[in-house]
């Protein structure tokens, strides 16, 4: 069972990482994470460069409630609440096409990936930042994802600027989430169930 205290100097100093243009190494929903400021190219660099990624591949973003979807994808489709509120399992949704994004976190044909998080830490974070934060596994490109913090290399654990305190000793495992598309006329395809 997984702790729900967020230490507030823990999440200060997550915060203050963000705000400041820096590399965090997080526990989400689903697996550890590095995430940044997802407003921040500049930042969104640093993880591509940390992780070895092809820039080619766009990031995941995470949002704290689906109000704020509106503000980084253009028309969503209605049905997008009912998956979001129907979901027992974290959902990630590839919506057709994102606004007020940096180009390197977006794909090639302009669509973003978006979950909305309902992990303690997570919540709280987002929640106080008040922008989007990138996630993306805490792994170089080609490695496997680690399911848990003991699984993470020393090379990321390096590359970061803060470290999340919250979660280190929680042994049970990560799973990816759900991912699907969905497109402007509600349509929706699963990428990975």
């Amino acid at each position: 069972m997984m702790s729900t205290f967020v230490n507030r100097e823990d999440l200060n100093q997550a915060l203050e990482t963000l705000k400041n243009g820096g590399l965090i190494l997080y526990p989400t929903d689903t697996i550890w994470g590095i995430g940044c400021d997802a407003t921040n190219p500049e930042a969104v660099e640093k993880v591509f460069a940390l992780k070895g990624r092809d820039k080619s591949k766009s990031m995941i973003v995470l949002l704290h409630s689906d109000n704020q979807l509106a503000g980084y994808v253009h028309d969503v489709p209605e049905i997008a609440y009912e998956l979001i509120e129907a979901t027992d399992r974290p959902l990630t949704i590839v919506y057709a096409k994102s606004k007020n994004l940096p180009e390197n976190v977006v794909g090639d044909d302009g669509s973003i990936g978006i979950r909305i998080v309902a992990h303690p830490f997570c919540q709280q974070l987002l929640q106080r930042f008040r922008k989007p934060i990138v996630s993306t596994s805490a792994n170089l490109s080609g490695i496997l994802s680690a399911t848990s913090f003991d699984e993470i290399s020393e090379e990321i654990k390096a590359g970061v600027d803060y470290i999340v305190k919250f979660g280190q000793q929680d042994k049970s495992e990560g799973t990816p989430s759900v991912i699907m598309r969905l497109d402007p006329s509600g349509k929706f395809e699963f990428l990975r169930k």
